[in-house]
């Protein structure tokens, strides 16, 4: 894979001596696919090198305001779905659903809604002041991890999660479009071995869900706690939650058909802008759009892989109250 392919947070030419002295301190494993070389643990979770540096620079330097709202979501569970949702439904009024000059037509939804930790890779010097009121931004890391400014407002958490056969399936084919090369020859049993143990960006899976599953039951009014499941099966009912919750209910039922319909797959994916080109951090934009479905991980895993998966599961979560759908 060619330098210029690799995501910004998978690079180490912006790294710091002051991130380099602290990697070497921390433990490492193999990444989940070669396309993650190697992972760094930080506070519990597993990082890319260059997330590393992000994530301590956003914990230093981040503060956040009481109006702002963060989207938190395990990779690739439903991210850049509920980008264009928040942005669309809170954002209404400034930028109309019907306009045919709507942001979401003519921008993919991940520069319109900033990477926390992502953005702050680069360097500490991140400037937030140019998005619109309310600033929504989104977030991978675990509750533990966020910057206390984020904790300490008023400003809320709309947390999302997927069934984690689905999730690791869409994982595991997101890294082989990004590396195709690289992980043609590796063994998807190695990748679920390495899933369940917690060893991928992001994880452990089980321990981030809980964190904002117990928060959410704790302070139902600062985390909003949703899965990619009822949103896929109730759409238009969960817009309606997340708006009650952020305090921008509707005055009418057609301007949640309309942010629905913007917001779809279907017509996402069908947009130039999402089919071309490549994101500031270097991902082409169209990787992030593959089918967008529940369940179809039985295409990808075997009934005894998904078995080691959803056993997993059940540990983890046993007596926790959380179960998913399929």
């Amino acid at each position: 894979m060619t330098s210029s392919s690799v995501p910004v947070y998978s690079r180490d030419e912006y790294l710091t001596q002051e991130t380099r002295d602290l990697l070497s301190s921390l433990p490492s494993e193999k990444g989940l696919l070669p396309l993650v070389s190697q992972m760094y643990q930080y506070e519990g979770s597993w990082h890319t090198q260059g997330l590393v540096q992000g994530i301590v620079n956003c914990q230093k330097h981040f503060e956040a305001s009481d109006s702002d709202i963060i989207l938190a979501t395990c990779p690739k569970s439903g991210t850049t779905w509920l980008k264009a949702l928040l942005f669309a439904l809170i954002h209404r009024k400034k930028f109309p659903v019907t306009s045919s000059k709507h942001p979401l037509l003519a921008t993919n939804p991940h520069p319109l809604v900033p990477y926390l930790e992502g953005d702050y890779c680069v360097s500490p010097d991140v400037n937030f002041s140019q998005l619109p009121s309310p600033r929504l931004m989104q977030t991978h890391l675990s509750h533990h991890s966020l910057p206390v400014s984020i904790k300490s407002s008023s400003c809320k958490i709309v947390y999302c999660c997927r069934n984690p056969k689905d999730m690791f399936v869409s994982l595991w084919h997101f890294g082989k479009k990004l590396a195709p090369e690289e992980t043609a020859d590796y063994p998807i049993e190695k990748a679920v071995e390495a899933f369940c143990q917690g060893k991928f960006i992001g994880g452990p899976f089980w321990d981030l869900v809980l964190e904002y599953w117990y928060e959410s039951r704790k302070n139902p009014n600062k985390v909003l706690f949703v899965t990619y499941e009822e949103l896929k099966k109730q759409t238009e009912d969960m817009v309606k939650r997340m708006a009650e919750f952020l305090g921008c209910g509707f005055a009418a039922e057609e301007e949640v058909s309309e942010i629905v319909k913007l917001c779809s797959f279907e017509s996402l994916s069908k947009l130039e802008v999402n089919k071309q080109g490549k994101l500031p951090n270097g991902i082409e934009s169209n990787a992030f759009f593959r089918k967008g479905e529940v369940g179809r991980w039985t295409d990808t895993l075997s009934e005894s892989l998904a078995e080691v998966i959803d056993r997993t599961t059940e540990e983890k979560f046993g007596g926790s109250g959380l179960k998913f759908s399929c």
